[in-house]
């Protein structure tokens, strides 16, 4: 996926109010950009690091005029993260039409956001085959490093818990589930649920696999201008 303009240089001043970031520009300019993450982005909002912004084209009507896509992580190595969570869905569609994601590729039809399961949800891809088991498949964007694991969560999420117990039903009924993890980095040897920030989750993610739930992960590699899945990464 390329991004839609070129990334300008800055430093970030303050995130704030979830979806807002002061950040002055190389030019010297100071900014307030949408920043597309509403987690808790921990270990990636400090202020003085560097980032990379685009801007929104003219045309658009918008207040905010400047969209807040990496950081350098400077804790380690200054690595590329992306944040934008609204990417991986974007990502995982490229991917998988270009059958990018072997485990995956014999899917030949996938539709988006289809309402599914016991508790009023919507998945992010249903895949279709004729042959194949209805693949229910669920994408987590993964930002978090914590030694060499990259992991996910980052926050206690009722959401993600939520989402992990239909997916077992779903197995249960027959069809394939599987959770697709897109780190956003490339700098992890490994992935690893954070069960030291959220056990619940953890807790229902071993149920899960042991309910016949698939996981796999995958790191996307970050240039100036594109990002795309890239090559899977082992879980623990």
């Amino acid at each position: 996926m390329h991004f839609p303009s070129p990334l300008l240089k800055g430093t970030l001043i303050k995130r704030y109010k979830r979806f807002l970031a002061d950040i002055t520009l190389k030019d010297g300019s100071d900014i307030t950009a949408h920043c597309a993450n509403s987690g808790s982005m921990l270990g990636l909002k400090e202020p003085g690091s560097t980032v990379w912004v685009s801007k929104v084209p003219d045309e658009a009507k918008r207040k905010l005029r400047y969209d807040w896509h990496i950081i350098e992580d400077a804790q380690n190595d200054h690595e590329w993260v992306g944040i934008n969570t609204s990417w991986p869905n974007k990502l995982v569609e490229e991917a998988l039409l270009n059958k990018a994601i072997p485990e995956l590729s014999a899917y030949p039809t996938l539709k988006r956001e289809v309402k599914y399961g016991q508790q009023n949800s919507r998945i992010d891809f249903l895949l279709t085959g004729e042959g194949l088991p209805d693949c229910y498949l669920e994408v987590k964007s993964v930002t978090l490093k914590k030694g060499n694991a990259v992991q996910f969560p980052d926050a206690v999420t009722a959401r993600g818990t939520k989402h992990l117990k239909e997916l077992i039903h779903m197995s249960e009924q027959g069809h394939k589930a599987v959770v697709l993890y897109v780190v956003q980095r490339q700098d992890g040897d490994y992935f690893s649920v954070a069960d030291h920030i959220d056990l619940t989750y953890a807790t229902t993610a071993k149920a899960a696999k042991k309910k016949r739930v698939e996981f796999l992960c995958y790191t996307c590699a970050i240039t100036k201008e594109s990002i795309e899945i890239d090559k899977p990464l082992l879980i623990k």
